[in-house]
């Protein structure tokens, strides 16, 4: 096998192009950390890797008009530990700060994390709840992709070839919310979950204005279940509305079997996680006298 070309690109623009030249054959790398661990099981053999690490702008957190931009560049460990993240949405914090082990958290990228779409990591769920949405260019130009809609399948994306993730947008919630992630394991404290559940509500007048529960690590695309979503907005937040979203996700899910869990075992801890989740928001609301940030 020839040796694997790499290229070092200044600018997006190059960068898109180098993917498109060789559409099955190069890989971008950030962080590096899911692409290393590919490669060393043999898992793909690229031709070429386009590193991202020249180019300016993917990195950075800030908030503007109304919207908490993450670059795709910026690191889990930045993003766990980012003032603004833990001010405006701390559910992405927490989740972020759950992935492998600080020497993974410190090199693997948002941007990464995302486009690698593993489904059971910890932060595209936590992002799909709070409404987040990726900034994507490539060769046919800019676009932008919910969190919830990326993940197709086991490790694909609607990303084209030569499409790049450049940032990540959280819109800011008008009024009070909670949000919560959980992850379960079954295994080791650094293994990935057997069930991992995000849920956020935004409250009005004490009720529920507008909830999502999104459940991963259980099937080969995040999980969003709309019926129970539906009954239970424009009520309280309490035992009844709580069990009977639990229960809902729990009927309307069919999960996977694998090493951490089987179908039946999974489909149990959703209900129970579901519950605790929302259980966790509504002691948030109850605590800050009407709803917390997150």
């Amino acid at each position: 096998m020839s040796p694997t070309a790499f290229h070092e690109p200044a600018d997006l623009a190059d960068a898109c192009a180098l993917l498109a030249a060789n559409p099955w054959g190069a890989k971008a790398i950030s962080g590096g950390t899911a692409i290393v661990l590919m490669l060393r099981n043999g898992l793909i053999a690229p031709e070429s890797f386009i590193s991202l690490a020249r180019i300016g702008g993917l990195r950075g957190i800030a908030v503007e008009d109304g919207v908490l931009r993450i670059g795709a560049g910026t690191t889990l460990a930045e993003v766990a530990a980012s003032p603004a993240i833990r001010e405006h949405a701390p559910s992405v914090a927490s989740a972020c700060e759950l992935v492998g082990n600080p020497r993974v958290r410190n090199v693997a990228t948002i941007g990464g994390n995302l486009a690698e779409a593993d489904y059971a990591s910890d932060p595209p769920a936590t992002l799909a709840s709070v409404g987040a949405r990726c900034a994507v260019t490539g060769t046919a130009g800019r676009r932008t992709v919910e969190v919830i809609d990326l993940i197709t399948g086991f490790y694909e994306t609607v990303l084209e070839p030569d499409e790049l993730i450049t940032h990540v947008e959280i819109p800011l919630p008008a009024g009070p919310r909670g949000a919560v992630y959980l992850k379960y394991r079954t295994r080791s404290s650094e293994d990935r979950a057997c069930v991992g559940v995000a849920a956020r509500v935004d409250f009005r007048d004490g009720a529920v204005g507008d909830l999502d529960v999104v459940v991963a690590a259980v099937a080969s695309t995040l999980q969003r279940v709309p019926d129970p979503l539906a009954a239970a907005r424009g009520r309280r937040l309490e035992p009844p509305v709580i069990r009977e979203v639990a229960r809902g996700y729990a009927d309307a899910i069919d999960p996977m079997d694998d090493a951490r869990g089987s179908a039946g075992y999974r489909r149990k801890m959703i209900e129970v996680f579901v519950r605790r989740a929302l259980e966790q928001v509504a002691g948030q609301q109850r605590g800050s006298g009407g709803g917390a940030r997150g």
